[in-house]
């Protein structure tokens, strides 16, 4: 047998090929958009995709497993659990199998049973997967969003992210009986789920690629927490706030998701295509680095760096209703920040600019005026005299381990919708945890007009070394 993790640093969204060269069949669980990775992966191993699942609705990227099983021929198994608001709508195709709870997909010598696994979603599956070629023992489990290494999927994205309101104390309770039938699997199991560390589907997330049963059963709190209300007070508690884009996420997977047929990049366009866009107020991304952003801001110009958060900030940020264009260093840059979108659902990319239209935009409105940068002690310092206001653009539960003393608190994926709220009476001093996020905070503000900010790149890491060195003296 043959056993392929797939890892998409950006959603920190694993997927897994598992296959076997003599009978040359093959599996894929929980496939993301990039289905040729997926094909080339099996091809290079003499196999056949045969057979395409995923564990639930997914609500953190668009899956691509309707579209890698129209691409390859193979049957696609969707969960039958859940309640009738948690079935996929395109069960009726030809080339789709319900399953439930017992079912069996073979796949050569393997077995993978269904195993029914609700809390995190009501249909939710995980998969046990027994290579019969070696032994009639299950091996291991895709495990989805239900357990994690180091931590369980959460509970309350339909309430939080899909509004279905009431949700989320159930859902932890049903988890929490799911778990407990989880543990009595044998502890040599081994568990690949399908997120990492930096996922918001939970809140304390390992690093590493897998794990054991028995091992998770002595460090993970969720496995070792005793008593159903404790549990449900632990999951619901300290939970990151879902990015907007997750109930979207959950629609485009429930409904179905466009098939894309490839990854085709973005066309280029010129000097004059840009200004025009400009002029009609069109949606523009600057995905260089964030440094070159904050050097040449361009009003009515997005700052979202193309680097490991940007699915998550394009995702709090972009419109899902509107075309999209690119500002980029190379073609390659641009197709790559048009790859990522679509991972996301955001499918119309428009087209892209080179650095050349930004030397038209200098031409046209005048020398760029760099955004100010300043320590947190240059910061503080401004707060105290009273010539500055500081804006923390981090999530709520970084707030609530700690902030800043007569900051306004603001997570940077509100701010379009809060702008309002925004204290506009001073200089504004912005910052996040580590210097990623304020970039993107500071380019909302200025595309709304509020020009008078600065950046603290230090963050609030640069803060906390400030008061650990206070707090010797």
């Amino acid at each position: 047998m043959i056993l392929k993790r797939f890892y998409h640093t950006g959603l920190a969204q694993a997927s897994y090929l598992a296959g076997c060269p003599a009978s040359k069949e093959a599996i894929v669980i929980d496939a993301n958009r990039d289905v040729d990775q997926y094909i080339q992966a099996a091809e290079a191993e003499g196999m056949t995709i045969t057979a395409v699942s995923e564990t639930h609705i997914h609500a953190d990227y668009v899956s691509g497993s309707r579209e890698l099983a129209e691409r390859t021929g193979a049957k696609l198994y969707l969960s039958d659990e859940g309640d009738a608001d948690w079935k996929y709508a395109f069960a009726d195709q030809p080339n789709v199998t319900l399953i439930k709870d017992g079912d069996k997909i073979e796949v050569g010598p393997m077995v993978i049973e269904i195993l029914h696994t609700p809390g995190h979603t009501p249909e939710h599956i995980s998969f046990l997967l027994t290579d019969t070629s070696g032994s009639m023992t299950p091996m291991g489990a895709f495990t989805g969003d239900f357990v994690f290494v180091g931590d369980v999927g959460r509970p309350d994205l339909l309430e939080r992210a899909a509004n279905f309101e009431g949700t989320m104390e159930k859902g932890a309770r049903v988890l929490h009986n799911s778990i407990q039938k989880f543990l009595d699997m044998p502890d040599h199991l081994l568990l690949w789920p399908a997120h990492g560390a930096g996922s918001a589907c939970g809140k304390s997330l390992g690093g590493l690629p897998d794990s054991s049963l028995g091992y998770e059963k002595l460090v993970n709190w969720g496995l070792k927490v005793k008593g159903e209300d404790k549990f449900v007070d632990e999951v619901l508690s300290g939970q990151p706030e879902p990015p907007f884009y997750f109930k979207e996420m959950k629609r485009i997977n429930k409904v179905g998701p466009p098939i894309l047929g490839g990854m085709s990049a973005p066309a280029q366009y010129g000097s004059a295509e840009f200004l025009q866009k400009l002029e009609e107020g069109a949606v523009i991304v600057d995905v260089r680095n964030s440094d070159t952003g904050m050097q040449q801001p361009m009003k009515g110009v997005l700052n979202v760096p193309l680097g490991k958060g940007f699915c998550t900030f394009a995702g709090w940020t972009l419109p899902f209703d509107t075309p999209i264009w690119l500002i980029a260093e190379t073609e390659a840059q641009a197709a790559e920040a048009s790859k990522e979108l679509k991972m996301i659902g955001l499918d119309d990319t428009k087209g892209w600019f080179g650095p050349s239209s930004v030397t038209t935009y200098v031409s046209e409105f005048g020398q760029f005026e760099p955004v100010k940068q300043v320590s947190m002690e240059e910061a503080l310092a401004a707060q105290a005299s009273g010539a500055a206001n500081i804006l923390d653009v981090r999530g709520l539960a970084e707030r609530e381990d700690g902030a800043i003393s007569g900051s306004t608190h603001i997570p940077y994926g509100w701010l379009s919708r809060r702008i309002d709220e925004v204290p506009k009476d001073k200089p504004l001093y912005v910052h996040c945890r580590s210097g990623g996020r304020s970039p993107v905070a500071l380019s909302i503000l200025k595309s709304n007009g509020i020009d008078n900010v600065v950046n603290i790149p230090g963050g609030w890491e640069e803060f906390e070394s400030i008061s650990a060195k206070t707090a010797k003296v």
